[in-house]
């Protein structure tokens, strides 16, 4: 069997509410990431940290306990309209989630970037960065037996968890 045989075949576990979200059931907000920093009601929000310039938020929506995504308060779609500073802030806010989840979840890899433009997956017009850690023997018996892959941790409580850790480091 080939690789892409392999992958194509791959079953998800998906959650009732991203599917909604995938489809376009969403809060009726121009931009869900500026809800997010406008503290709008209607819109999800599991916001860590923020900066003046930007905002460290749990993904609601994780590929792995601790994804996290950073984006500039500045509504901007292009990586190429961050300013300096806006982009050394995430820089910087990037380097404190990474220590954050290195110290205290022992996490060895970490996947991190973003969806730049139409085509690219990305499901938010608004520029961001993801951080997705990566665990050692993170195959369970469901990727090995079924192909099947589970986020066990519930975005809310990792929120929770994630917002202790956030402000106890220095």
């Amino acid at each position: 069997m080939s690789s892409y045989e392999e992958h194509s075949i791959r079953k998800n576990l998906f959650s009732v509410g991203k599917l909604g979200y995938a489809k376009g059931d969403r809060p009726n907000v121009e931009c869900i990431l500026c809800g997010v920093r406008d503290n709008n009601e209607i819109v999800p929000n599991l916001t860590i940290a923020e900066t003046e310039l930007s905002i460290v938020s749990i993904n609601l929506f994780p590929y792995n306990p601790g994804h996290i995504i950073i984006f500039p308060k500045r509504h901007i779609i292009s990586y190429l309209e961050l300013t300096n500073e806006e982009a050394l802030d995430i820089h910087t806010l990037t380097q404190k989630t990474m220590r954050i989840l290195e110290k205290q979840w022992k996490v060895q890899g970490f996947n991190t970037g973003y969806n730049l433009g139409k085509n690219s997956g990305g499901s938010i017009p608004h520029i961001h960065e993801h951080i997705v850690p990566r665990f050692p023997n993170e195959a369970g018996f469901l990727d090995v037996l079924s192909n099947t892959r589970i986020v066990i941790y519930e975005p809310y409580q990792m929120w929770e968890d994630l917002k202790k850790l956030w402000a106890n480091e220095t």
